[in-house]
């Protein structure tokens, strides 16, 4: 069974390191595919970033599909574009902050999420509604950090985030903590090592969803709000819009 992880943002680096938190909890019979996606930003830092990377993302979950995934993971913690990727994708597709905010309302009565920037409080906060959190999302907390930090100064930049933790598990007594950015997952070990309750990262979790969704013949609804996009004739003469293609 074929997994695709699609890094929205355009740092190979971070695919990779993503990608083997990904295969290391991917289970047997699971074959993770990994892709980078194309002229987006380096880093998805808010709204803008989010937006100008949706498209080069949806183009490379239809090459996916036609090279065999049967499934798909966003590998951004934002889930940037989820909606537009379950419209033009076949298989499931499962958002990072969905899943890993899954995996904590299952094992935790109060959860936080410890995240990069503060421009990212409030997106993880809708995401959080979204998902049906309630009042188990106790706040989303920034450790206020660039996200390609992650990448390129981990020695700098994972004891703020540590700290971070600990300071969240200490005053929302908070009974677990969501790593909110997908660069976070390589790091989960020493993350949380001296955090006193579970330490949850999205990525292994969205791929075991993925592939257990997959697994039982489930695909994308295709009627109603995920219909594939329909092609369009604009009214004026030689102005066309390029329909999506498998």
């Amino acid at each position: 069974m074929k997994i695709h992880l699609i890094n929205p943002n355009s740092t190979a680096g971070m695919t990779e390191a993503i990608a083997r938190t990904a295969r290391a909890q991917a289970g047997p019979g699971v074959e993770v595919v990994s892709a980078t996606a194309r002229a987006t930003p380096p880093s998805i830092e808010g709204y803008a970033d989010e937006a100008r990377a949706v498209p080069a993302m949806l183009d490379a979950i239809l090459e996916a599909e036609a090279a065999g995934a049967v499934a798909h993971v966003i590998a951004c913690f934002d889930d940037p574009g989820l909606d537009a990727a379950r419209a033009v994708a076949k298989g499931p597709v499962i958002g990072l902050c969905e899943a890993a905010l899954i995996a904590a309302g299952r094992i935790a009565k109060r959860f936080s999420v410890v995240t990069t920037l503060p421009r990212a409080v409030p997106i993880i906060e809708d995401l959080g509604d979204r998902y049906g959190c309630g009042r188990a999302l106790c706040a989303v907390h920034a450790a206020d950090i660039p996200v390609l930090d992650l990448e390129y100064a981990p020695v700098q930049t994972l004891p703020l985030i540590a700290r971070k933790i600990r300071q969240t598990v200490e005053e929302d007594r908070a009974e677990a903590v969501v790593l909110g950015c997908a660069g976070m997952s390589a790091h989960l070990e020493q993350l949380g090592r001296d955090a006193g309750v579970p330490v949850i990262d999205g990525v292994g979790f969205a791929i075991r969803i993925a592939a257990g969704l997959a697994a039982t013949g489930l695909v994308t609804a295709k009627t109603g709000a995920y219909a594939l996009p329909r092609v369009k004739q604009s009214p004026v003469p030689q102005v066309r819009v390029a329909p999506l293609t498998r």
